[in-house]
Formats: structure tokens, sequence, C-alpha cells
């Protein structure tokens, strides 16, 4: 696909993929519009449109085919091939996401996980050994990593992401409390789980 996808559809064709991808572990083969707007709150006609320009993948009364829209919105979001990340941070949430089978299923590889406790060092969390930190930037060259991902306190957050950014990084996921001070090259997506559910429960409640 030539053109770049806003950012607003790149969001909802992602939640799109935690749908399908839920629905296929369940043995569904087809699903609707509807059955899609009802997991993701999303209007369905906002769906079909979304849908509708990349082609003609559902048929009215019947639905989409399952396997076809993964494949496709795959494609779209450029998840098809394999990529590379990085867990900082080998503590309960690092060792959570990094044994996780989520992101093998959308071609995402845990390439390395990386801690400054040698108590941690070379402990396997899925199925990686944990490395020092100090050795983050050659792991990161060695292994083409493109996404580093920090699972670490507040307090080591931007040393965390000074390192990986050095290491060549360009893309952070943000699990720590910290505001991080990037180059303007940088994307970090930072998530706190009370920050999202306050928002959900705003408009739940309101």
């Amino acid at each position: 696909m030539a053109e770049r996808l806003t950012v607003g559809v790149a969001a909802r064709l992602s939640r799109y993929l935690q749908v399908l991808t839920q629905a296929k572990k369940m043995g569904k083969d087809r699903i609707s519009s509807q059955e899609i707007s009802d997991y993701t709150n999303i209007n369905a006609t906002q769906i079909r449109r979304d849908l509708s320009g990349f082609g003609k993948f559902g048929k009215r009364g019947v639905g989409y085919t399952i396997d076809s829209l993964l494949q496709e919105i795959r494609k779209i979001l450029r998840t098809q091939g394999q990529h590379n990340i990085a867990v900082v941070g080998a503590g309960r949430l690092g060792e959570a996401i990094g044994s996780s089978p989520i992101f093998a299923e959308h071609g995402i590889n845990i390439a390395a996980v990386f801690d400054t406790d040698p108590e941690k060092v070379g402990r396997h969390v899925g199925g990686v050994t944990v490395t020092s930190q100090s050795d983050l930037k050659d792991v990161v060259g060695d292994k083409n990593i493109v996404v580093g991902v920090l699972a670490v306190p507040a307090g080591a957050a931007q040393q965390a992401s000074d390192d990986l950014v050095e290491a060549g990084v360009r893309i952070i996921f943000n699990y720590s409390e910290a505001l991080l001070d990037v180059p303007g090259d940088v994307t970090v997506h930072t998530s706190n789980p009370a920050v999202e559910l306050l928002h959900a429960l705003y408009f739940h409640l309101a």
C-alpha cells in the first residue's frame, strides 16, 4: 500500500486485528462488522468504511472471512514479516511481556531481554537469556532490533531509553511512569493501565 495510514485508521486496524486473532482462536471462520463493533465499540459503519478502502473483503449478510481479513490487515500494518524487539527490564512485568505468546502471533519476535541486575543476567525469560544492559548496543545491532520495550522502574527509564536511542532504536514502548526526553526522530508510546482504565470509565460513566 503506497499511502501512509492516518494515526486513527492505524489504531482502529490494530484493534480489528486483536478481535480477529481472538475470534480465530475461538474457532470462528467468519465475522460481521457488527460483531467487530460489539468487541471494539467502534461504529459498524466506520468499520465497513475502514475495510472497504482496502478492497472487498466482506459480503453483505455473510460477513468477513477471518483468515483473509487477518492476512490483509497484517499486510497493511506491515506485520507480515518478522520484527525483532528488545525488552529492557527482567522483573515481573518484563518476564510477563517476554514470556507472552501474543507477540509471535503477529510476527513480533522478542529477540533480547536486558537488565542491570547481575542476579537476573543469565536467567531465561521466554526463550531468551537475559543479557546485561551494558551489552545492549552490540546486541541491538547484531539482532537488528527495531523496537524497545521499557519494563523498568521510572527512575531507570531515562537511562534505558538513552541506551536504546544510542543503539539506533527509534520506536520505544514505555511501560514506566517516567516522561522520557528523546530526540525528535524517536517515537515513544507510553502505556499506563490506570490512566487507560480511568479514560474508559469516564466514557462509560458519563
